[in-house]
């Protein structure tokens, strides 16, 4: 017993099986040696590794969406490292030589079929480095909008304001153009408001901005303002630019709301008109055939 644990330990296992009238003792031999190295090395590798790389990123104060990631990829490489030993305790031959001879095979066949996730993997490592935007960030692109959840290699998990999750490819994201309206600890919004031309410019002006003050969810520095924009076919409009802090989905939302809302009620109190269009259609008509009907035919 002795001399087979001093002997290769896969050899020494198959002929330890060998001796004990197993069948094919050196492939289980083998095999065993291979998975028992494996487990060793993976195992190893999750309890000191892991721990280990975890505390370079909190002291890198990495955030979430870079976390996720990086541990997948170390995850993935404790894997390599465990079969490369494995198999080079089981005897198995050149991993790395066995391995490049696969891929070299399989390049040009996995090239053509995976050139869309090559791409969106691509995306996947400028959205990280970029960082355009986070996990928890609202978002718009194209005709979508939502609050991010997750940041893959490959795709990025949006959830949408109606509930509807949306799994988008990372080309999609890195092709066009992002806005991301909470990137910044403030937003502005621009609020419309059409008076009548017959109504005070000068007292709206003053009731808007009033209103904003009063409004605790928008900001004093930058101060709100108003300007008129446009002279429309029924309505004067000014445009109110206020600020709100630590701007989310909800938040503007329910800000501009309650903001609109109390506008209106004081418009509405000190008499100032909110027109909406009208139409006045004019023109004549002529019907064909009135002198028949004024004197029909003798039957």
């Amino acid at each position: 017993m002795t001399v087979l644990l001093q002997q290769d330990p896969s050899t020494a296992i198959g002929r330890l099986l060998q001796s004990q009238g197993v069948p094919g003792a050196e492939p289980i031999g083998a095999a065993l040696s291979f998975a028992l190295a494996f487990v060793a090395v993976y195992f190893a590798g999750r309890l000191v590794a892991l721990p280990l790389l975890d505390r370079v990123l909190d002291s890198r104060g990495l955030e979430a969406h870079a976390r996720k990631p990086l541990k997948k990829i170390a995850g993935v490489l404790i894997v390599f490292v465990a079969v490369a030993v494995a198999f080079g305790f089981a005897k198995f031959g050149n991993f790395l030589q066995a391995l490049a001879t696969v891929a070299a095979a399989a390049t040009l066949a996995v090239g053509f079929a995976m050139q869309d996730v090559i791409a969106n993997f691509v995306a996947g490592i400028f959205i990280f480095t970029d960082r355009p935007f986070r996990i928890g960030d609202w978002i718009e692109w194209d005709d979508n909008s939502g609050i991010v959840e997750d940041i893959s290699f490959r795709v990025t998990r949006v959830r949408t304001f109606d509930n509807e999750l949306l799994t988008v490819p990372n080309s999609q994201l890195t092709d066009g153009v992002i806005k991301n309206p909470v990137a910044k600890n403030k937003l502005r919004l621009k609020v419309p408001f059409g008076i009548g031309y017959g109504d005070d410019i000068h007292r709206a002006t003053d009731i808007i901005v009033e209103e904003a003050e009063k409004h605790g969810g928008i900001l004093d520095n930058p101060e709100p303002s108003v300007r008129l924009t446009e002279l429309g076919d029924s309505s004067v409009v000014l445009q109110s630019r206020i600020w709100i802090g630590n701007p989310s989905r909800a938040d503007f939302v329910k800000t501009r709301g309650e903001y609109v809302t109390a506008v209106k009620e004081r418009f509405d109190a000190e008499g100032i008109d909110i027109p909406y269009p009208n139409r006045a259609l004019s023109g004549t008509i002529d019907v064909a055939g009135l002198d028949r009907l004024a004197n029909p035919a003798d039957d």
